[in-house]
């Protein structure tokens, strides 16, 4: 599975590693997902999304129930 947000749509960027004497190595920076259970009551039910932390902000600021309705209209299974 990718780690990738299903609200906000973040995912995982390149880069460098650069060691001490500056040599350019391909890095990955991974996105902080984590798997968080929701009770939508629009739907009756529980919800498992996977989100990051600026994800969990916006539930928090617009509501379960606003953020699932978009989900849904975009066609993600949930």
């Amino acid at each position: 599975m990718a780690r990738t947000c299903q609200v906000t749509g973040a995912v995982p960027r390149s880069g460098n590693r650069v060691s001490h004497s500056h040599r350019h190595t391909k890095r990955r920076f991974e996105v902080n997902v984590q798997t968080k259970r929701y009770w939508v009551p629009g739907l009756g039910r529980r919800v498992t999304l996977t989100v990051s932390p600026r994800g969990i902000r916006t539930i928090d600021r617009r509501g379960v129930d606003a953020v699932v309705a978009d989900l849904l209209a975009r066609g993600v299974r949930l």
